[in-house]
This record gives structure tokens, sequence and C-alpha cells, in this order.
């Protein structure tokens, strides 16, 4: 029984073999976009502002730049590698790539008016290229990268929302301004450092390089039974700048004490003398 060559592994394939299989596939591609056409009664390539071209066993797709005022595409659960035919489309707004088999994304930075964009369910390894390729879609707002092995990587998505401010959705999550702030401390040292030093009225030296060490004594230590704001780190710093700098980066302990009127009887209870009138208490919370 004769295999059929779309199903050989690409590097066990003639090259006439690979030709013929890409003829093929873009092939596939153009008889689904002229079905496309001709359900949605189009005849003229300027007045083309959607596709609809999901669950068609894709692997390869035409050159769409035929579509100049093309908005909308859907190209998801197919099983494409790469999305090379999307190079004059500018008024993209909104493209659906999700559940495919795509491991590269070179080309999308043609497409300015992106707006949503979602890419789950691929095959994207390279987070830096990936991001590379992303940087320049200034109107992006919505985004998906979950269920790509990129996302293993540590604090992948503070990554993409600091290299992609102007993206509000990722990954189906709202982005918010604690990540934000977080990614600040993270990938922008300078910033963050500029940012305590205006908190804490310029006591810290905003000159300071996050590269050099801290100036630490290791072998001076304060007594074990000496607590301070709660905190674990009783390091002594020879630098006093050094010191507001991490406590800065540590939440603050925030403490609120008021009388507990539990502990206060009332005027009929002291008339009674039902209720010990011993001193009243305060009641300590602390927050962090």
């Amino acid at each position: 029984m004769a295999r059929d060559p779309s199903h050989l592994p690409r590097a066990c394939r003639h090259p006439a073999i690979q030709e013929k299989a890409a003829e093929a596939a873009l092939e596939i591609s153009r008889t689904a976009i002229e079905e496309q056409l001709k359900i949605c009664g189009h005849k003229r390539d300027t007045d083309v502002f959607e596709l609809f071209l999901s669950q068609k066993e894709l692997t390869e797709v035409i050159d769409l730049s035929r579509f100049k005022k093309l908005k909308y595409l859907w190209l998801h659960h197919n099983k494409l590698h790469g999305i090379t035919f999307l190079t004059r489309n500018y008024c993209l707004a909104e493209l659906y790539l999700n559940n495919n088999a795509i491991f590269d994304i070179e080309g999308l930075h043609y497409l300015p008016s992106l707006h949503i964009l979602l890419l789950h369910h691929n095959e994207l390894i390279n987070l830096d290229a990936t991001v590379k390729e992303l940087k320049g879609m200034l109107n992006l707002k919505t985004l998906t990268l979950y269920q790509n092995p990129l996302c293993q990587y540590n604090l992948y998505r503070l990554y993409i929302i600091y290299h992609l401010p102007g993206v509000e959705l990722l990954d189906r999550n709202q982005v918010t301004e604690k990540e934000r702030r977080s990614m600040i401390t993270l990938f922008n040292h300078k910033k963050a450092h500029i940012v305590q030093s205006i908190a804490f009225r310029g006591k810290v030296d905003a000159s300071w390089d996050p590269r050099s060490p801290f100036k630490q004594k290791p072998a001076q230590r304060v007594p074990s039974d000496f607590a301070f704001a709660n905190n674990v780190d009783k390091t002594m710093f020879d630098d006093p700048e050094d010191a507001v700098f991490v406590r800065s980066m540590k939440r603050s302990a925030m403490s609120i004490t008021s009388l507990n009127w539990d502990t206060v009887p009332t005027r009929e209870e002291k008339y009674l003398e039902e209720k010990d009138t011993g001193p009243a208490q305060m009641l300590t919370i602390t927050l962090r």
C-alpha cells in the first residue's frame, strides 16, 4: 500500500516530493478561499472584510495580500506551521491562529493595525523571537500565548507585559497595575530605583548600579532575640542606602491600634457591677 507523501517526515522527503506537497497544500487553501467568497457573495477582492478558514486541515495558505481591506481572519484549528502569507494586509485587526502547529510567527510585524491576536495551543518555543516580532504592534490589546512551550519560562507573563506594555488582556486575564509595577521592579532596575528614590524623598541615591553587589558584613548580626518591623532578614549593611533600598523592595508592615470597646463596661454594667471594672485594653491589628 503506497503512503501519502504528505504524511512522511519533512527530512525524509525528496525535494520534488516536498514541492508537490506544498503545491497541493496551497491548492487546498485556494479552493477553501474561493468557496468562502462564493458563500459570502463577494465578486471583488476589495469587498472582502473577513475570511473564515478554520477547521479546513490547512497546512499552507496562499498569499492574502490581494484582500487589501481584510479586517477579520479566522484560521484556528488547522495545521499551519508559519504565517508568511500575511505581508500586505495592513488593515487586519483581528487574527485567530490558535490550535495550530505554528513554531514561528515571522511576518506578524507587517500588521500594524492588529488589535486581537490569539496564538494559544501552538508550538512557539523562542520567547525572545516572539516578543521581538510583536513589539511593533502598538495597537495590540488582546493576546493569548498559553499552551505554548515558551510559557514554561520563569516570569513569562511579566516578561510579556514588560515588552508589550500596550497589551491589556493577556491569556484571558486582565493585566493589573500590580503586575505592571512588578515588571518594572524585575526588568527595569534603573527606573525602579528612581521611583524608590522619589518615594523616600531622595534618601536613596538614584545613580545606584543594580549589577553591583551590596556591601554586607556577614559576620555582624544583631542578637537573635531582637526583632524589628517583623523583618526576617537581619543583615547589617555597611551603606545605609543599601538598607533603604532593600527595605523598600519589601512590603511594609502597617499597624492599626484602637481601643477594645469589649473591655469597657457600659453605664448599666458599672451601676449593677456585673463586669469587672478593670483597665481598658488596646487592640492592635498588623497588616502586611
